[in-house]
Parts: C-alpha cells; sequence; structure tokens
C-alpha cells in the first residue's frame, strides 16, 4: 500500500511482511479490513505481566511498568486482535488479576481518608483508575471541607440580627385556563 497522508501524519509505505509502527487506531482500522496483523506491545507478553503482578503485589506503590492506559489497549487488542496475541486467555487473566490487585491498593490508600485531608496523591494509576477513583474523591474531599467550614457552625456574636421574613398577604390572580 502507498504511505497515508493523514492530519495526525504520514504512514506507510505498507509492504507486505515487513513490520510497520502505526498508532493503536490506525492498526486496528487495517486489521478490521484485513489488511494486516497486529503485533501486541512488549509488556503484553506473559512474562512481562506474571512480572508485574509479582511486583504489584510484593509492594504497596503502584508499579510503573505499564502504560497509563493498558486497561483500554489491551481492551482494544482483545476485542480487534484476539488471534495476534499469543497465549491471549493467560494475558487477559494476568491483565485482570493486576488491575484487582491495583484496585486493592487504591482502596487501602483511600481508608486513610480523614476530616484532615485536603489533597490526595496516589502514584502511577492508570487512567481507568483514575476515572474510577476521581468522582469520590472530589466528593469526599467536598464533604470534609463543607463539613469542617466555620461558615456551617452559627456565631451569635458574629450574626447580624435578622428580622423574620414577612409573608405577602396580597390577593392572588386567576390563572388562566
Amino acid at each position: 500500500m502507498d504511505p497515508l497522508c493523514l492530519i495526525s501524519g504520514d504512514f506507510g509505505p505498507f509492504t507486505p511482511q515487513i513490520v510497520t509502527q502505526v498508532p493503536l487506531w490506525l492498526a486496528i482500522a487495517l486489521k478490521k479490513r484485513g489488511k494486516c496483523s497486529i503485533c501486541p506491545p512488549q509488556w503484553m507478553t506473559v512474562e512481562k505481566l506474571t512480572q508485574v503482578l509479582e511486583v504489584e503485589r510484593d509492594s504497596q506503590e503502584m508499579s510503573e511498568h505499564l502504560p497509563f492506559h493498558y486497561v483500554e489497549i489491551s481492551r482494544l487488542l482483545f476485542d480487534h486482535a484476539r488471534d495476534n496475541i499469543p497465549d491471549a486467555y493467560m494475558v487477559r487473566s494476568l491483565i485482570e488479576d493486576i488491575r484487582d490487585v491495583r484496585f486493592h491498593k487504591v482502596e487501602t490508600d483511600l481508608e486513610g481518608f480523614n476530616g484532615r485531608t485536603i489533597a490526595v496523591k496516589i502514584k502511577n494509576l492508570s487512567a481507568m483508575e483514575v476515572n474510577i477513583v476521581r468522582p469520590f474523591i472530589g466528593r469526599a474531599l467536598q464533604a470534609f471541607y463543607k463539613h469542617d467550614s466555620s461558615e456551617l457552625i452559627p456565631d451569635p456574636e458574629r450574626a447580624p440580627d435578622r428580622r423574620p421574613q414577612v409573608a405577602h398577604n396580597a390577593p392572588r390572580r386567576q390563572l388562566r385556563r
């Protein structure tokens, strides 16, 4: 195939049986048309994922051995190029185990929340983990801040004299039908 000149760059030329590096979206589009096979990334092998799983289990910190979008990348490859992934079932199982171990670490980190927490820093989260944790952390910190705020506790010395509001007793108009 001739080179593809796209907004994001030029890719190709494409020659049969010659490896060419392209973005994942382009590789999947070509795969759907039967024009290529996809080589999985280096981190997506049984050996590498087993090492990552061992590191994740042995350490309290999140490892940085996986890309930021490892869950999304693996999902796309399993959906569209499963036949190009050696030991696909084992790789999928290892990725799910890694994800479970990482979620457990995030849960234990979040158990340390209290009323004095003003910020949260968890290193090496993946994109999916950030998107799952973000709403909870935002609401929790907002609730802590709201309940810790001195404005909620009325101070009789600072509160201005307030007059009760008078009800408006004017006759009501009839509504049109």
